[in-house]
């Protein structure tokens, strides 16, 4: 059924309670980099096994997206969300629990199961409280959530760690002695439980279209991706690619300045979260606004177009931070390259529900999501293999970081480039469609 869309009062208050929980849901993803060097001294832990930490969060996270997504088609979406968010608190504050590599990990699949249920819900969710046009920017505003919880993470998990590393051991009934690290991720973890109270108490609101039985969804979601066969796949593929770039670069930053430039992790952290909330929330605002003039001045691929730009404009400033001469020099060049680094994934994100039906926006959002985070498992990994059996020493984690964004911000170039074309194509048939309605 047709329902008008609510004021847009409403809508933008619902984008600033899902930029709020992506934020704290990155908060709690991100304390693994913060601690890595404390943490591989107190585990044992080899540079490898610190990058499969975000590795396993990443399977996990994208293995629990299609079953989430489908419930975000047909179910109570704000509950959803509540339930993931008290779950990945939980599973974020139990990281800090731990005694051995392996409890470590199982808790950060948890973390990465919590964490699947946001983004496929917020894609259904905001297709029922903005128009077609809209929805992008919505998309991209959202996605401030990612950027400013990464950011914020650094900073905050950095004082909190400068805090906690004055302060003795704490030992606690049943499981022994906590080192600074692990009451870290205790502190910052057990916060959300608050967050996901206010979103148990908030309405669901009425589906534009209702929901159908979900053997027609599944044969809908195949059959859109069998008409958009170049599109998706070089949409995914090129989103991919950029983000395993991006997470290796982000993952290996504090480890880059302790270990080359040899400042405190604490410091390297309270430093670049600062540079990273203030000037990697531009990214999206920025690009999100040159999509919408280029859709002004008839780029039927605008949204891809501007995503690719973004791209592109991040790769040279990657590699400058790389061959900076001094600490500050070296952060100077960080604002540039965290403000386009993380500029392509909203409007390429926000892309898919533009054309995609309005009953299988979750479970397109997820599919992406699901390819898009072998880029989230693999980037931090490779990085760590390549910083011990390509490059060892302490400063090859920065050649480690250069090879991989001359490679993968290549191929995600190009791949992005190649799907203007059909998404035009495909963008022009939807407004066709819309008309005729």
């Amino acid at each position: 059924m047709n329902r008008s869309f609510p004021h847009p009062v409403i809508g933008w208050g619902v984008v600033s309670l899902l930029v709020f929980a992506s934020l704290v849901s990155f908060v709690d993803r991100q304390i693994v980099a913060i601690v890595v060097e404390p943490m591989k001294q107190d585990l044992g832990l080899t540079d490898a096994e610190v990058g499969w930490l975000y590795g396993v969060f990443a399977v996990f996270y994208a293995m629990a997206a299609l079953p989430i997504a489908w419930f975000a088609d047909h179910g109570n979406r704000t509950r959803l969300i509540a339930v993931g968010v008290a779950f990945w608190s939980v599973m974020t504050a139990a990281c800090g629990l731990v005694q051995t590599f392996w409890q470590l990990l199982l808790a950060r699949m948890g973390v990465g199961v919590g964490e699947a249920t946001l983004t496929p819900a917020t894609n259904s969710l905001l297709g029922d409280y903005f128009p077609r046009d809209r929805l992008p920017l919505a998309l991209s505003i959202y996605q401030l959530g990612p950027i400013l919880g990464s950011g914020l993470a650094f900073v905050i998990g950095g004082s909190v760690l400068s805090l906690v590393t004055q302060l003795d051991v704490a030992a606690l009934p049943f499981i022994g002695g906590l080192h600074p690290w692990q009451q870290t991720f205790v502190l910052l973890g057990t916060p959300g439980l608050l967050l996901a109270l206010v979103f148990l108490l908030m309405r669901e609101p009425a589906r534009r279209d209702a929901p159908r039985d979900s053997s027609f969804h599944l044969g809908e979601v195949l059959a859109f991706y069998r008409s958009h066969p170049r599109l998706l796949l070089c949409h995914h593929l090129g989103c991919l690619f950029l983000n395993l770039m991006g997470y290796a670069f982000v993952f290996w930053t504090i480890s880059f300045f302790v270990r080359v430039h040899g400042i405190s992790a604490a410091e390297a952290s309270w430093t670049f979260g600062w540079i990273f909330t203030t000037f990697g929330a531009l990214g999206p605002l920025l690009i999100a606004g040159v999509g919408r003039v280029l859709a002004r001045r008839g780029h039927d691929d605008a949204n891809i177009l501007a995503a690719l730009i973004g791209g592109v404009l991040a790769i040279p400033f990657m590699i400058a931070t790389q061959f900076a001469p001094t600490v500050t020099l070296a952060f100077i060049l960080y604002a540039p390259a965290m403000c386009f680094i993380n500029s392509p994934f909203g409007i390429a994100n926000g892309a898919l529900p533009v054309i995609a039906p309005s009953g299988i926006r979750a479970q397109v959002a997820a599919v992406n999501m699901l390819v898009g985070s072998f880029g989230m498992m693999l980037g931090p990994p490779l990085a760590g293999y390549f910083n011990t059996s390509v490059f060892p020493g302490p400063e090859g984690v920065r050649y480690s970081i250069i090879t991989l964004v001359l490679v993968f911000g290549a191929l995600g170039s190009a791949l992005l480039w190649a799907a203007r074309r059909p998404y035009a194509e495909a963008y022009r048939r939807v407004l066709a469609a819309d008309r005729s309605n």
